[in-house]
């Protein structure tokens, strides 16, 4: 498999490099730099003590760790983040408790994943008319549920 180089630098130094958790793992694991709450029904801003050079062409993505999500109600607030490849401020996480209960992110903690993804620009052309198709203006649900 092809391995892009991601130059990044830690902001604090107790900071943590992300790490795969198998040689397959598509997503790297960020970390907590410090100990934080997240009371039911809150969103904080996690900090991870680093920055990253993601190279042009490509995009860091950060999205949930399922443990985290599916046992703890622990998922990014914005679902999915988007980091640019220009962008050279600390990576932070805005996590969003959908819990009943205060969470607890312990310091060195797992708290997201980053993808670094190729993506496409597109250039947006305004037109008069758009081609037709089967589906047409049919949205949400439309095609059915089976």
């Amino acid at each position: 498999m092809e391995r892009v180089k991601v130059n990044f630098i830690k902001l604090d130094k107790n900071a943590y490099v992300p790490t795969y958790g198998t040689p397959s793992s598509a997503g790297a694991d960020l970390y907590a730099v410090e100990e934080c709450e997240i009371g039911a029904g809150k969103t904080v801003m996690v900090h991870t003590g680093i920055a990253m050079e993601i190279p042009e062409g490509f995009g860091g993505f950060v999205f949930a760790r399922s443990g985290l999500a599916t046992k703890r109600g622990l998922a990014p607030a914005n679902k999915v983040g988007v980091i640019d490849s220009d962008y050279r401020g600390e990576i932070m996480v805005s996590l969003y408790n959908q819990s009943s209960e205060t969470q607890v992110i312990a310091k060195g903690e797992r708290i997201a994943q980053l993808v670094i993804m190729p993506y496409i620009a597109a250039d947006f052309i305004e037109t008069d008319n758009l081609s037709e198709t089967v589906r047409g203006e049919g949205g949400f649900g439309s095609t059915g549920r089976k």
